[in-house]
């Protein structure tokens, strides 16, 4: 390993300590390999003034913090603890002289929220900002907002590889910019000829990969660096090239979750003689170096996790690096001398690249951000100074659920419970879960619950809170979705492999609950209780089947729809409650859940509860249905029958078919269509008198004149007995009413005798009769007062026309003697005089 005195950014830090002396904060740009992480923090601490507290280094990763601190630590010739430490999550090393402390952004923001000031730090050092983790944004923008307000001789330095320096040093009110230009080492770029897989798989990238490493270990002679999106792409190609790699080879893995003694072998030197391949995810990109690498072979791939505030679920995507994301790779190949790397995509897709990793601050789950917000004071975020500020709309999202959760108050406040879940450094809703799994009320009888106690309801919660805030143990073992079965895990392995990590969590959990340490980490029937208590976290996950779909689709109390697999034993549950799901708009997949008896649904959320009436029309009876329904959200816990349903409800349905099938679903008689037509030829005549019948305008006005005949109606054969001809004549007034008659009548006599009935059902009244019958008249009949003749309709012995007018006195004169002619031959029985106006 190369000197500190050989690192690239030695000759800068004389500047550097000058620059801060003077302004206070600078950001530093250094690409990999210039000793920013390992010597910056050294020369504060060594310096006046900030010798005079202690140093403190942001990493975003946990092994990078530990890594780093061990490096500076040897640098000194020290053991870890004492002038160099560090603190992660489940894991610190700290001593009463240490004056360099590494630590993860949640720790951090932990400090800081419980100290603005900062009580005896006197720099804070933001190591790969780069990298744009919401966590390290937000502590960025607090800590800024702090040295303003509350510590203005706090330091404060931003360090990044990749980042552009300019909009950083704006953000920092203007702060001065230095530049390390890095070991020169040369690396060789070596481009693939065929484009990467569309479909990134699994399978697909491992088997893109595999005779990359093989031709990589055949034509170079050092270590190799593999980069993949994921476990299970590293997990597929150890399986693959556990023994296909020459015997001078190791193969090892390098990924969060391994424990420490796995990670120190992935990062340490290959023994003499040998050379490794080092199979890793993207925690490999930062400060941490890896001894003895000379090639990287990139795969191109990004594992990230995308919240889709439309669904207010989180999805994992693999998605193509970007540029910066690349070129941090890359430079892995040349940390100790020349390198080689293989870019497993074609040059031509290098160029249509995004230059910058999305910030997780855009993408991520809102709900830890919107607390932190809160606890600050600041709720929306806008006088912090963030180089991409929250989107409003999800962090408004996430302060309803924070309200569900009991975390803040209406007005957007911090309740007590809010920061007390905040002080336990879960994500909110397990954090609620702890918290509240103590208060839980439940008949535990009547839902066949064996009876736990408040510190043991609270100790089985610890333990879900730490399975479900880590990966999960069994994810790649297809063994279903219970939960059940993970914690299952944790007493049959005890402290081993993956289970060791979520078991450290919990005890921690319980002793900064002071739960009494006799509770065994599960206690005696926690399995009946396990849905009951996850419930408490996620209140809008509830699900019952989905009626008529194969076992396993189900519907969240949220309203969205989510499966298991059909062969998966949670698939026949009567209920459940989906801890993580993929985020999949149209149904999302189901990975973690627990069995909850459906009972339990009425009393774990009683304020949610909602009891309505559904009425609504049955095409199969063609009547109105009424049943009394009880909701959770969109899950329908019970439907019975409603035998006097809201009358106003009823008639809304009635109303509502009308206007869907139109006024003939009515089944309107001859009588009642000649008293519409009757009212239409008046409206016709004087608009403003009489009003439309049409079909518009009768919909339009269906409450107005049907609703008061619709008491009492509830099917099809009820609604076509209705009296509509008292319903249309109910539209008019008196003087309306007593003119109709007269204006429009229904016959007409005749000087025969007969009565000639007027038809009104069609553009224009028509007055049909036998032509022998309106012998006599000499003028044409006239309705409405006169004002409308109507039309006539001669009709010959035989009930056929055999002539229409409007001007009887015209058709005297001039058709009737062709008629005549006509109806002698075919009628010479009967009279057909030469003047009919004597007759």
């Amino acid at each position: 390993m190369a000197s500190s005195a050989s690192l690239p950014i030695e000759p800068l830090l004389p500047q550097l300590l000058e620059t801060l002396r003077v302004h206070g904060r600078l950001v530093l740009q250094a690409p990999p390999g210039a000793g920013k992480t390992t010597r910056v923090p050294l020369a504060l601490a060594a310096a006046e003034p900030w010798s005079q507290g202690r140093v403190l280094v942001l990493e975003p990763r946990r092994l990078a913090a530990k890594l780093a601190a061990r490096q500076m630590a040897r640098s000194l010739g020290e053991a870890v603890g004492e002038t160099v430490g560090y603190r992660v999550r489940l894991d610190s090393c700290v001593g009463p002289n240490t004056r360099v402390e590494l630590v993860t952004d949640g720790l951090f923001l932990r400090l800081l929220q419980e100290d603005p000031a900062l009580s005896g730090v006197s720099a804070v050092l933001f190591d790969e900002v780069h990298e744009r983790g919401i966590g390290s944004d937000l502590a960025l923008a607090l800590t800024w907002q702090a040295r303003q307000l509350l510590v203005p001789d706090l330091a404060v330095v931003a360090m990044s590889a990749t980042l552009a320096a300019e909009p950083l040093a704006r953000l920092l009110d203007n702060a001065p910019v230095l530049s390390s230009e890095g070991r020169a080492f040369p690396v060789e770029t070596i481009y693939a000829e065929r484009p990467a897989p569309d479909q990134p798989s699994p399978r697909a990238i491992a088997d893109q990969v595999r005779p990359a490493i093989r031709e990589a270990l055949a034509m170079q002679q050092g270590s190799v660096l593999v980069f993949l999106p994921g476990q299970a792409e590293i997990r597929r190609l150890m399986e693959q090239l556990q023994d296909a790699l020459p015997a001078d080879v190791e193969l090892t893995p390098l990924f969060g979750d391994l424990d420490a003694r796995a990670q120190d072998a992935a990062v340490a030197a290959a023994v003499p003689g040998r050379r490794k391949v080092v199979l890793a995810t993207a925690l490999a990109e930062s400060s941490l170096t890896i001894d003895g690498i000379e090639v990287v072979i990139d795969a191109g791939w990004s594992r990230v996790s995308r919240f889709d505030p439309s669904t207010g679920l989180a999805r994992l995507l693999t998605e193509k690096a970007a540029v910066a994301q690349a070129d941090q790779r890359r430079g892995r190949a040349g940390r100790l001398g020349p390198g080689v790397c293989w870019r497993l995509w074609t040059a031509v897709d290098q160029q249509r690249r995004p230059l910058q990793p999305q910030p997780e601050i855009l993408s991520s789950d809102p709900a830890p951000l919107a607390l932190e917000l809160a606890l600050w004071g600041a709720a929306e975020g806008e006088e912090l100074a963030f180089l991409d500020p929250p989107p409003s709309g999800p962090l408004q999202q996430a302060r309803v659920l924070l309200q569900e959760l009991g975390a803040l108050l209406p007005n957007g406040q911090p309740t007590p419970r809010g920061r007390a879940m905040a002080a336990l450094g879960l994500h909110p809703r397990l954090g609620a879960m702890v918290l509240r799994a103590a208060d839980l009320e439940l008949p535990a009888t009547a839902l066949n619950l064996p009876p736990l106690s408040a510190d043991q309801r609270q100790a089985l919660a610890c333990v879900m809170a730490a399975l479900l805030g880590e990966r999960d143990p069994l994810r790649q073992d297809a063994v279903g979705a219970d939960l059940c079965l993970r914690l299952d895990l944790l007493e049959q392995r005890g402290r081993a492999g993956a289970v060791a990590p979520i078991r450290q969590l919990a005890l921690q959990l319980r002793r900064q609950l002071r739960l009494p340490k006799s509770i065994p980490l599960l206690p005696e029937g926690w399995a009946a209780w396990v849905g009951i208590v996850l419930a408490l976290a996620y209140p809008d996950r509830l699900a019952l089947p989905r009626a008529q779909e194969r076992p396993g689709v189900m519907v969240l109390s949220s309203g969205r729809g989510a499966a298991l697999e059909p062969q998966d034993p949670l698939a026949a549950s009567e209920a459940l409650v989906a801890a993580h799901l993929d985020g999949d708009r149209r149904q999302a997949r189901i990975w973690l859940a627990a069995p909850l008896p459906r009972a339990a649904l009425e009393l774990l959320q009683p304020e949610q509860l909602l009891d309505h009436d559904v009425v609504e029309w049955d095409d199969e009876r063609q009547q109105v249905m009424a049943r009394r329904q009880r909701r959770l959200g969109a899950l329908l816990l019970s439907d019975a029958p409603q035998p006097q349903p809201d009358a106003a409800a009823v008639q809304a349905v009635l109303l509502e078919q009308l206007q869907r099938r139109g006024l003939q679903w009515l089944g309107w008689t001859p009588a009642q269509l000649q008293l519409r037509g009757r009212l239409a030829f008046l409206h016709q005549l004087e608009p403003e008198l009489w009003p439309a019948v049409d079909e518009a305008s009768l919909l339009a006005e269906l409450e107005l004149w049907l609703g008061p005949h619709l008491e009492g109606v509830r099917s099809a054969a009820q609604l076509q007995a209705i009296d509509l001809q008292g319903a249309l004549l109910d539209r008019l007034d008196w003087r309306a009413r007593s003119q109709l008659d007269a204006l429009a009548p229904l016959r007409w006599t005749l000087p025969s005798g007969r009565n000639g009935r007027i038809d009104y059902s069609g553009e224009e009244p028509v007055l049909s009769s036998r032509l022998q019958d309106f012998f006599g008249l000499q003028q044409t009949p006239r309705l409405a007062g006169g004002r409308h003749a109507v039309l006539v309709h001669l009709l010959s012995p035989a009930g056929r026309p055999a002539a229409v007018t409007r001007d009887l006195e015209s058709f005297w004169q001039q058709g009737y003697p062709l008629v005549r002619k006509d109806l002698r031959g075919r009628y010479p029985k009967h009279r057909w005089p030469e003047d009919p106006t004597q007759a």
